[in-house]
């Protein structure tokens, strides 16, 4: 049986045309790291880096120097980096109440830090007015998912920087749902820190993420990860200096030439195309539920407040085992369960059964949508 593929949300697949072999060419042909050595394979390594860290600034609009881009091991790494790097006992940070536990679990792990939730609506929205009350003298970092990985609602991220620029409050974003797929500006949105995954909408390999840090926000965060950086080798002591202060050991080399190829086609292609198209499959499939029983869609029905990650609960059902027939009897490929974001789906009240989750990628067609649209149908019994 030929499969639809529609778990973009959770990596992206198939890839970009050409990524897999520019990542074979760097193993079979290249192979050196950056940093390290001044021959001539070394120095191709070292262009390629920078080639990606000016991409990912095109992309983002972010105007600090390349190297205030951090390579990390992916999005959840980044999120570490700062919220680790940053906050200590006796400070308070703010948060949604859609995130993910890359952003939930760090914050639990800090003894002596207090955070708050801004309240969001039964469509995973933020309520408007309601982050300024929660603000304390103590208030260190506001963090959130700019896109929820259940949903698929945005957030007004350009209104919460806002409001953190007035308060002097750093403002840290997770785009891991929304790289790639929706337009995302550094400086429009008054960030300190901007946290990304490769393999999701920028259509990268897996194990490389990006980190975006202010000039500001570099110099307040305290390193995670110490050792080597090919620099300052004469001191015990890690370099003060962009990006090596936080780039400690040996890169993934393969994924930063994959990264580099999926953000040559991501700028080609354009993220206004991207996401013209996915809205565009995103509408035929919520227009498609209509006249659908017992099946409730969980987000927002506005296209403009959303991307193509789609939560359905099958009412009556248990939700796994509908997400089992749909690969087994039709083929469509979802993810079923609470997608590491509990408290999200409370905010949904779709907690504890959690939602069947279709999410669309660029390489998806009409006929993929209408495929799973009549297998949900089916399901829906």
């Amino acid at each position: 049986m030929d499969t639809v593929y529609l778990d973009n949300a959770a990596t992206s697949f198939p890839k970009p045309a050409g990524m897999s072999a520019r990542m074979k060419d760097y193993m079979d042909n290249i192979g050196a790291t950056i940093n390290r050595s001044v021959y001539a394979s070394a120095a191709d390594a070292g262009l390629v880096a920078l080639s990606l860290r000016e991409r990912a600034k095109r992309l983002f609009n972010f105007n600090e120097k390349a190297t205030h881009v951090i390579i990390t091991p992916g999005a959840t790494a980044g999120l570490n980096f700062i919220i680790k790097g940053l906050l200590r006992a006796g400070e308070h940070c703010i948060v949604s109440s859609m995130e993910h536990n890359a952003v939930m679990r760090p914050l639990m792990q800090l003894d002596g830090v207090e955070f708050s939730r801004i309240p969001c609506d039964g469509e995973g929205r933020i309520i408007p007015n309601t982050l300024e009350p929660l603000i304390r003298p103590n208030t260190r970092l506001v963090i959130m998912a700019h896109g929820s990985n259940v949903c698929g609602t945005v957030q007004d991220a350009k209104a919460v920087g806002k409001v953190c620029k007035k308060h002097n409050i750093p403002f840290a974003l997770d785009a891991a749902q929304t790289a790639g797929h929706y337009p995302v500006d550094f400086d429009a949105f008054n960030l300190s820190a901007l946290a990304v995954p490769g393999h999701k909408g920028l259509l990268g390999p897996a194990g490389i993420g990006l980190l975006l840090l202010s000039g500001k926000m570099a110099h307040a965060l305290d390193p995670l990860i110490a050792g080597g950086t090919g620099s300052a080798s004469d001191k015990e002591t890690l370099p003060d200096y962009l990006p090596d202060r936080f780039e400690s050991g040996t890169p993934n080399m393969a994924g930063i030439y994959g990264l580099e190829y999926s953000l040559g086609f991501v700028e080609g292609r354009g993220i206004e195309a991207l996401r013209a198209h996915e809205l565009a499959l995103t509408k035929r499939f919520i227009d498609g539920l209509d006249g659908i029983a017992n099946v409730r869609l969980c987000g927002t029905r506005q296209l403009d407040r959303r991307v193509g990650v789609i939560s359905l609960d099958f009412i009556g059902q248990d939700n796994a085992e509908v997400a089992f027939r749909l690969e087994t009897e039709f083929g469509i490929l979802t993810r079923c369960g609470l997608h590491c974001a509990p408290n999200a789906h409370k905010t949904l009240s779709t907690f504890p059964q959690g939602t069947v989750r279709f999410s669309l990628g660029f390489a998806n067609t009409e006929e993929d949508v209408d495929r799973a649209l009549e297998a949900v149908r089916r399901c829906a019994g």
